[in-house]
């Protein structure tokens, strides 16, 4: 079967933090309620390197942290400071509006550090867009590991194989953090729209290669087997689709209008601060990302 792949586009996000975009693209705009999906690293930082990201806003999207190394500090207007480590997920709900930082620990700054993982965003349905903004960190060990057919399944959210994650989403979603070694399959679980990325090593669809870092979409109803012909890590997102979304910077909606009201609101300095954060990103003056 031939099957469409995503492949990433590069972007510096400064000081040489590189990051891989895999969504929004140009052969498809969403998966599910995935919107964006951007994998960083694995990269090693030094004592002067700056890989911060300041306060900025969002409205009208969930997004999901999640680290394969290194740590993070997020900060948000609500009050929030979580660190979060690998295997954690952070999830925010931006609703109608919230703004935060994600900054490296204290106790990070002065050492060689490296830094994995995933930044995921999820459009909110229409009814839940203006919702107040909220924010759930859940542990690593809290959510369900699975042994199934030799490979390891995290589940970040959603249910399969009889296990649900305890993060709540907005709409029926399904991540899974799959580990593959060679000999290891088992039939992916369906849901409306899936999607598999390969974050390190190469693995098999019903006995067709795939490479890593692209993102391979599985047509609705279809149920291969993902097996192991290396090592590796996949990630397997989908879900519910919700419908056209307009996307400008950090804000995402299903009303051109309200991203247009949102991106005057920022500059004009009417979105909530980050208590402890005083630094902010500028509206950039670009088109949409």
């Amino acid at each position: 079967m031939n099957r469409t792949s995503i492949h990433p586009q590069m972007h510096d996000l400064g000081g040489g933090f590189i990051v891989r975009r895999l969504l929004p693209a140009a052969q498809r705009r969403a998966v599910g309620p995935f919107v964006f999906f951007d994998h960083f690293g694995p990269v090693s930082a030094g004592p002067a390197d700056d890989h911060d990201v300041r306060p900025h806003p969002h409205i009208g999207l969930a997004t999901l942290s999640y680290l394969f190394e290194g740590a993070l500090l997020h900060r948000d207007s609500l009050g929030t400071l979580q660190r979060i480590e690998p295997g954690a997920v952070n999830w925010m709900s931006a609703g109608r509006g919230i703004v935060h930082s994600e900054r490296t620990p204290d106790d990070l700054r002065g050492v060689t550090r490296r830094s994995h993982g995933l930044q995921l965003w999820l459009a909110l349905p229409a009814a839940d867009e203006e919702m107040a903004p909220a924010f759930a960190h859940t542990a690593a060990a809290d959510l369900p590991e699975l042994e199934v057919g030799g490979a390891t399944l995290r589940l970040l959210v959603g249910s399969a194989f009889g296990a649900t994650s305890p993060v709540a989403a907005h709409s029926p979603t399904l991540c899974v953090d799959i580990t593959l070694r060679e000999g290891d399959g088992f039939p992916l679980p369906l849901a409306a729209e899936r999607a598999l990325y390969s974050v390190a090593g190469g693995f098999e669809l019903d006995g067709q290669a795939i490479a890593p870092q692209q993102l391979v979409l599985i047509e609705p109803g279809d149920e291969p087997m993902i097996s192991g012909s290396e090592d590796a890590r996949v990630m397997l997102i989908g879900g519910a689709a919700l419908g056209q979304r307009h996307m400008r910077w950090n804000f995402v909606s299903s009303r051109p209008e309200r991203i247009a009201q949102a991106a005057a609101d920022w500059v004009a300095g009417r979105f909530p601060a980050v208590p402890g954060d005083s630094e902010f990103m500028p509206m950039p003056a670009s088109r949409p990302a």
